[in-house]
């Protein structure tokens, strides 16, 4: 099929998601989900239409992901950062190496898998998801209590990196004939690079480009969103070609341009809602395209299990560990974190990496994440809200 004919059809899928999009919440199903579906049932054949192509879908992965964390990063104010970061902070490094060994442990009980593939498939399903966590939120209108939603807003939005770097030493481990290991202290130092370097850069570049745009005063309200996309690809490939962590860069310059721009506030923020919408369906479609159905029966059972553990063990393990400095967090408010570790569409995206790279296993590995994931929309993101009344932590 052409290029232009894919377009075509990808395209297509995106506007049949948007039209399903209120059937979907009158239904009470998450829309996200709805573009997944939509990709499941029309690329894979039944309709002259296949796609096939995990390079691709790593790149349409990854950008999207990259706007998600950025349009997150414009709605989030420095006041409620100050007030979630320690919190956020410690779950987004400490909770994702605990969350990753924890699980690693189980699955090397439940699986047919060496402790290294283990640790792998542990650490691509670690993190949550800033994309499903910011649009469930933002779609049922919650506040709660105790910065609760700031802190799992915050820690969706900063836990991929170690998640990332985790995944792609883990991968690089397997495939490496050589067999020869890195240290911690090298482990540590890409780490503290990759977030040193592309805090700094996006922290740099946010501000240089929001004194530009308030010094100038463009009369031309509409060139505002169009001049802060620019300053983010320049965020993106900056980072790229230096080594530092582009999400983290992201997420800081958005958070820059969200609370310092003088100008076109509202026309941006309009436009970039929009954005992280496309963003979304883009790439929960073109997973649903990658994902084979008739692969997918294969698996179900045997990703159950790996999914309930996840959800009821693995995860509120890591979060109690996480938790045991913070004295004053209330019960309800670290029974609700626990229980809410939404994923979403970043493990798919992080499952490509290894599936790209040739790791044994890997796509049985991205069939089963994508039961896990699955799994936790339905409990974990329809449990937010009844949870939250039932723990007295909506505010009123």
């Amino acid at each position: 099929m052409s290029f232009e004919m894919s377009m075509i059809g990808i395209a297509l899928l995106v506007v049949i998601g948007i039209l399903l999009h209120h059937p979907s919440k009158t239904l009470g199903i998450p829309s996200l989900l709805i573009f997944m579906v939509v990709g499941l049932a029309f690329g894979n054949g039944e309709f002259d239409f296949t796609y096939d192509n995990i390079v691709l879908s790593s790149l349409i992965g990854g950008m999207a992901l990259n706007v998600i964390v950025f349009v997150g990063g414009l709605n989030t104010s420095t006041k409620s950062i100050r007030v979630a970061w320690r919190e956020g902070g410690t779950l987004s490094s400490l909770g994702v190496l605990f969350t990753t060994l924890i699980f690693a442990v189980i699955l090397y009980y439940l699986l047919d898998f060496d402790l290294l593939t283990c640790l792998l498939f542990a650490a691509v399903v670690s993190s949550t998801d800033a994309a499903a966590v910011f649009s469930i939120l933002q779609s049922k209108q919650l506040k709660l209590k105790e910065n609760t939603d700031t802190v799992l807003e915050f820690e969706s939005a900063t836990n991929d990196p170690v998640a990332l770097l985790m995944v792609i030493l883990l991968t690089d481990l397997i495939v490496n004939s050589t067999g020869v290991s890195p240290s911690f202290a090298s482990i540590g130092l890409m780490l503290t690079q990759q977030v040193l370097v592309g805090a700094g850069l996006g922290f740099a570049l946010g501000k240089s480009a929001v004194w530009v745009l308030n010094k100038i005063e463009l009369d031309e309200l509409g060139l505002i969103p169009v001049y802060i996309l620019a300053c983010f690809l320049i965020v993106v490939y900056s980072n790229e070609l230096l080594g530092g962590n582009v999400l983290v860069a992201v997420y800081v310059a958005g958070v820059i341009v969200g609370n310092e721009l003088l100008r076109g506030h509202e026309i941006s923020k309009h436009f970039y809602n929009s954005l992280s919408w496309l963003a979304q369906s883009l790439m929960f479609v073109v997973l649903g395209l990658q994902i084979f159905p008739q692969n997918l029966v294969e698996v179900f059972w045997l990703s159950v299990l790996p999914a309930i553990l996840l959800i009821f063990v693995a995860r509120p393990l890591a979060v109690q560990l996480c938790y045991l400095p913070f004295v004053n967090a209330s019960w309800k408010k670290r029974i609700f974190i626990s229980a809410i570790g939404l994923k979403g569409a970043t493990p798919i995206v992080f499952a490509l990496i290894p599936a790209t790279a040739g790791v044994p296993g890997a796509i049985e590995m991205m069939h089963m994440v994508f039961f896990i994931v699955l799994f936790s929309v339905f409990i974990q993101g329809g449990a937010i809200e009844p949870l939250a009344r039932k723990l007295g932590l909506v505010k009123q």
